[in-house]
This record gives structure tokens, sequence and C-alpha cells, in this order.
């Protein structure tokens, strides 16, 4: 039997770039317009047609849905040109429908390729989530902890007073009882209205983006986008999956996951090699978003890839015909 193709993760980068400045070019007219599912179909259509011009045996395992919610970049979908490696693709072509039709902060195109079987198929429930930036020695802060001792082992383990941290956390009620714990601390806190992936990466630039932490819960699926992005920056990530019901953990049986109590660090989520591209929307801390000049449309992508540590910053002018 032949062996499988390599990765090719250097080769295969650009072609990642490309696809999400494709998706983020695509929702750029949309921007401020308040269309969420307009942004998001753009967007969608966009970073499917360039998927498919890669070299790829693609399965996609982080997608917009079951096959019967989502006609296009579904779970399970098969993308790419049916040549070269096989590959796990995570992908959100808009993370931040919201933001993109109000034009408020930190909208992105996302996605993160790997080898076959390396990113973790998360269904599609809640995930409790805990990331700091690189450089610490592992498990100074944990799950087990509260939310008060993670604040108060950070600022240890950094030499600064806990006033000098700052947590970012998603906007939700069920997060309040959190965030009041949290500021009694006297740590400050960054709220998010969408957009935690972003939100976790914001961690492992904490001298560029001003944010040392990231906890609370969100999509399982974003969680494993966010773990590439860090396994590419660097940093540490622990989540675990929450269910509210039968059928949430009915779907974490489809998806294979048999341990439902299980705590998934980084290299859990992805457990391979991984490259992962980001392309600003609307502006935000981590790449700027779409700039329209008379003539052109420009957006600058972040570029990572995980085997290297190498992290690229590249900026696309596109004419507009």
């Amino acid at each position: 039997m032949a062996d499988a193709p390599e990765f090719m993760d250097r080769m295969l980068s650009l072609g990642l770039a490309r696809v999400s400045e494709a998706a983020a070019i695509a929702c750029a007219d949309l921007i401020g317009r308040g269309d969420e599912k307009r942004a998001d179909q753009a967007a969608v259509n966009a970073m499917r047609n360039q998927l498919n011009m890669l070299d790829i045996r693609g399965t996609v395992v982080i997608g917009e849905g079951e096959r019967d919610e989502a006609p296009m970049l579904y779970i399970g979908e098969e993308v790419g040109t049916g040549s070269g490696p096989e590959v796990d693709i995570a992908l959100d072509p808009l993370e931040g429908t919201t933001l993109t039709a109000k034009d408020m902060p930190n909208a992105l195109t996302v996605i993160a390729m790997a080898p076959r079987h390396t990113l973790l198929h998360a269904p599609d429930v809640y995930m409790d989530k805990l990331a700091i930036g690189p450089g610490f020695r592992r498990g100074v802060v944990t799950l087990d902890m509260a939310p008060a001792e993670r604040v108060s082992a950070l600022a240890a383990a950094k030499g600064c007073s806990i006033t000098d941290i700052t947590v970012c956390v998603l906007e939700r009620p069920r997060h309040e009882e959190m965030i009041a714990e949290i500021r009694s601390t006297g740590a400050a806190i960054r709220l998010i209205t969408d957009g935690d992936v972003a939100g976790v990466m914001h961690c492992a630039e904490p001298q560029k983006t001003g944010i040392d932490m990231y906890m609370g819960s969100g999509g399982a699926p974003e969680g494993v986008l966010a773990a590439a992005a860090l396994k590419c920056m660097g940093g540490q990530m622990f989540g675990k999956l929450l269910f509210r019901n039968d059928d949430e953990r009915g779907r974490a049986k489809k998806a294979g996951i048999t341990n439902l109590d299980r705590v998934y660090t980084r290299d859990d989520l992805v457990t391979g090699d991984v490259i992962f591209a980001a392309t600003g929307v609307t502006d935000g801390s981590l790449v700027p978003g779409i700039r329209r000049e008379p003539g052109y449309v420009t957006a600058e992508t972040i570029l990572m890839r995980s085997k290297s540590g190498s992290i690229r910053r590249m900026t696309y002018r596109n004419p507009v015909k």
C-alpha cells in the first residue's frame, strides 16, 4: 500500500491564506449593513470556492453545522480537488456575523487545516474554556480553580499585581457571577459581545492586546479553532464540554466522544501539526479590517504554522473591477 501523502503544511499555508482572504473580501460590502445572513452566506460561498481549488482531500470537521442544517461547508463535507494529502478542516467563514452587520470590532474569517484525524470533532454544544499565553509552567491555572484563584495564580506567575491582570470574557447573562468574582479581586475585565476565537487568541499577545487570560463558556467548535491558533502562537488552553440535556450528550456520542467529563488541553483538541489563517473583516486588536480605497480593497491576514512556529502578517491589495 502506498504511503499517504505528506501534509505539506508549508506549501498549503499560502493557499489557506487565500481561502481566508477570499471570504473576508466577499462580505466587505455587507459590513455595517445590518444583514447577518447575507454576510455569512457571502463568506461561506467564497471560502468553499477557494477550498475546492486546493490540491487536498479535505473533510470539514468543524463547519457550518450538520448536513441537514447547512447546504455548504457542513460537517463531513469533502472539499478540495481530491488529490494530495488527506486533511481535517475547521472553519468559521465569518466569526462575528453580528459584529460585521453592526460594523463592530474583531470580526474575522477563520480557518485551520491539519492532517486527517488530528482535529477534535467537537459537537455543537457549549465548552467551558480557559486560556493564557506562552511562557508559563504547565498547570499554573486550571479549570478546577475558581475564577478568583486563576487570576491570583496568574498574577503570581507573572510577578505582577492582580490589578495588572486583564481577563477577556464573553458578555452573556450566564457569566454574571464569574464576572463579579473576577472584579472582586481587583482584576480588569474586557467584555466582548461575540467572537471568542479572537478572544482566546488575544491571550497569546498580551503586550499587544492587553489581555492576559480568557475564561468562560462558548461554542465547542470555536474552541477547536482557538486551540489551533494557540498551538501556533503559543499558550495554554483547557476546555470541558458542557451539556444541557440528553440531546446534546447524544451529539457528543455521535461525534465519537465517550468520556463526557474529560478536560481537554490544547494538544488534545489539536493533536498534530496545524496551519491557521484569519483575515480581519472589521478592525480589531489582532488584525485590521477590510479597507476600501479608489479601485482597491485591502485585507490583512495572520497566517501561522505550528510546526515552525512562524507567524506571518500578510497584506493583500486586490483591484476592484
